[in-house]
C-alpha cells in the first residue's frame, strides 16, 4: 500500500520522518493487518460481513459509521494493504473540491502508470456538503476509486441518498471494557513495557477512555510522559487521576449520542422508571448537554406522556426549567432532577396527546366547516337581525352548568370523538364525568 495526502502537497517532501519518539502511541501501535484489530468482531469475525469482504480479494466502496476511535481509519488502511492499492486520504474537515480533482488526477495517474487500484478514504464525510458529496460519484460508478467514508453521524440523515446508494454501511461500535482492557496490554507488551499499573489505575484508564481506543492509548502516553517526569515505575490510581484531567463522556451536541440518550430519557420516563430516567438525565448532564434544552424535553414529556392523568406534572417541569433559569448549574440541577423522577413516577396517559394529534389532523384534511348560527358572536344589531347567537343556551344557567343535547361542532359534521381518557390518575374520574355528560346527551334525546 501507497500512502498519499494530496492536502500535504510536496511542501515538507525534503524533511527527515518524524523519529519513533515522537510519533503518537496511537500512530505507533495501529494495526497493520485485520488479525491484529481489536474489536468490532460483528464485523470481522468469521462469516461477518466485512471480513467476507477482506476474503472476496475485490474491494467495494462502504461508509464507516462509528464513534471516535473505534477503527474507522485503521479497517481503511488495512484494506488497502490487503488489496495492495493506492491508499489517498482527504478530511472533509480540510478539504474541499480542489482537493477532490486532486486526489482524482492522482487515481488516474496511479491507474495508467502502475494499473493500481486506489481507494479513496474521507474522514468525516457528513462534513462535505451535497456538491462536493455528489462530486465522487461519476468516478465510484466508473470503478476508478473505491470510496471509503468514515463519519460519526447517522449516514442516514448526513451522507446523500445517491452516494449511499453506491455503498454499503457498516455500523462500528465503541470498544467494551474487556476489549480496551486488550489494547491496554498491547501497548504495555509493545510500546510502555517499564510501567506497572496497578488494577485500579488500570481500571480508571479504562473508564476514562469510555470505549474510544485512540483516546485509551493517548491517556497512556498522558501517564508514561507524566511517569517519565517524575521518575515513576510504578502508577496507582492517585498518579493517574493527579496526570489526567477528566474528559467529557462522547456526547455530540448535535449528533447520535445527543438523540440517542434523550431518546433514552423520554422512554425511561415514559416507562415509569425513575432511577433509569434519571440515569439518563445524569448521562446527558455530565456529558455537556444544554439543561435548559433538558429541561424543555421535560415538558414535553409531561404534556405528552402524562397529560390530563396528573396535570401537576407539567407545572412541576415548568417550575423546574424556571429554577434552573435563576440558579444556573449546578443549584439548577437538582430541580430538573426532581422533575424528572416526578414524571416517571406520575400515572401516564396520551390521550390529550392522541387527541390533539387526531384533532389537527381532521382540521387539515376537512373542508372549511361553517360555524353554527347559534354559536356565532352578535356585537352588532345587524348580526343579531341576521339571527346570531339565537337559541344559543348559556351553560351556567342549567343544572351541573351543563346544557344537556347541544351541538357545538359544525351542523354538518359527522359525530366525533377525539379525546378518550384513560383510567389513569385523575382521567379516571374525568372519564367518569364525560360518561356522565354523554348519558345527559342521552336522556336529552329521549334515547335513553
Amino acid at each position: 500500500m501507497r500512502t498519499s495526502s494530496v492536502s500535504d502537497a510536496d511542501l515538507f517532501s525534503s524533511a527527515p520522518p518524524p523519529s519513533p519518539s515522537h510519533i503518537p502511541l496511537a500512530e505507533q501501535l495501529r494495526p497493520q493487518k485485520l488479525t491484529d484489530v481489536i474489536g468490532q468482531q460483528h464485523l470481522l469475525g468469521a462469516g461477518k460481513p466485512l471480513r467476507l469482504a477482506f476474503e472476496t480479494g475485490k474491494p467495494h466502496s462502504m461508509i464507516l459509521w462509528g464513534p471516535p476511535g473505534s477503527g474507522k481509519t485503521t479497517l481503511a488502511r488495512i484494506m488497502a494493504t490487503e488489496f495492495d492499492c493506492e491508499f489517498i486520504s482527504l478530511s472533509a474537515v480540510l478539504s474541499g473540491v480542489k482537493d477532490i480533482r486532486a486526489a482524482i488526477e492522482r487515481a488516474q495517474l496511479t491507474l495508467q502508470h502502475s494499473g493500481r487500484h486506489t481507494i479513496l478514504f474521507v474522514d468525516e464525510v457528513h462534513r462535505f456538503n451535497k456538491a462536493q458529496q455528489d462530486a465522487f460519484l461519476p468516478y465510484v460508478e466508473q470503478g476508478l476509486i473505491t470510496f471509503i467514508g468514515a463519519t460519526t453521524e447517522n449516514p442516514s440523515f448526513e451522507v446523500n441518498n445517491a452516494l449511499l446508494s453506491r455503498t454499503q454501511v457498516y455500523v462500528l461500535t465503541a470498544l467494551p471494557s474487556q476489549e480496551l482492557d486488550q489494547l491496554f496490554e498491547r501497548a504495555l507488551q509493545q510500546a510502555l513495557g517499564n510501567l506497572q499499573f496497578s488494577d485500579e489505575a488500570r481500571q480508571v484508564i479504562i473508564e476514562f477512555a469510555d470505549g474510544d481506543a485512540r483516546r485509551l492509548l493517548n491517556l497512556l502516553e498522558q501517564v508514561h510522559t507524566a511517569a517519565s517526569a517524575a521518575l515513576l515505575t510504578h502508577i496507582d490510581k492517585t498518579t493517574v487521576l493527579n496526570a489526567l484531567s477528566r474528559n467529557t463522556r462522547h456526547f455530540d451536541k448535535g449528533g447520535d449520542a445527543f438523540y440517542d440518550q434523550i431518546s433514552a430519557l423520554h422512554k425511561s420516563v415514559r416507562g415509569s422508571s425513575p432511577d433509569a430516567a434519571l440515569y439518563w438525565l445524569c448521562r446527558m448532564l455530565d456529558g455537556g448537554a444544554d439543561a435548559l434544552y433538558v429541561a424543555r424535553r421535560l415538558i414535553r414529556m409531561a404534556n405528552e406522556d402524562i397529560g390530563l392523568a396528573d396535570p401537576r406534572a407539567l407545572r412541576i417541569a415548568l417550575d423546574a426549567c424556571e429554577t434552573y433559569e435563576r440558579l444556573g448549574s449546578p443549584e439548577g440541577e437538582l430541580a430538573l432532577a426532581q422533575a424528572t423522577l416526578y414524571l416517571a413516577c406520575a400515572p401516564k396517559s396520551n390521550a390529550a396527546y392522541l387527541a390533539y394529534n387526531k384533532a389537527r389532523t381532521l382540521a387539515a384534511q376537512d373542508q372549511s366547516r361553517r360555524v353554527p348560527i347559534h354559536l356565532r358572536n352578535a356585537p352588532t344589531q345587524v348580526m343579531k337581525d341576521l339571527g346570531y347567537g339565537k337559541d344559543y343556551r348559556y351553560a351556567h344557567d342549567y343544572p351541573d352548568a351543563y346544557v344537556a343535547g347541544e351541538q357545538y361542532f359544525p351542523d354538518d359534521m359527522p359525530e366525533i370523538s377525539f379525546y378518550e381518557p384513560t383510567n389513569h390518575g385523575l382521567e379516571q374520574k374525568i372519564q367518569e364525568k364525560l360518561a356522565h355528560l354523554r348519558a345527559l346527551d342521552q336522556q336529552s334525546k329521549g334515547k335513553i
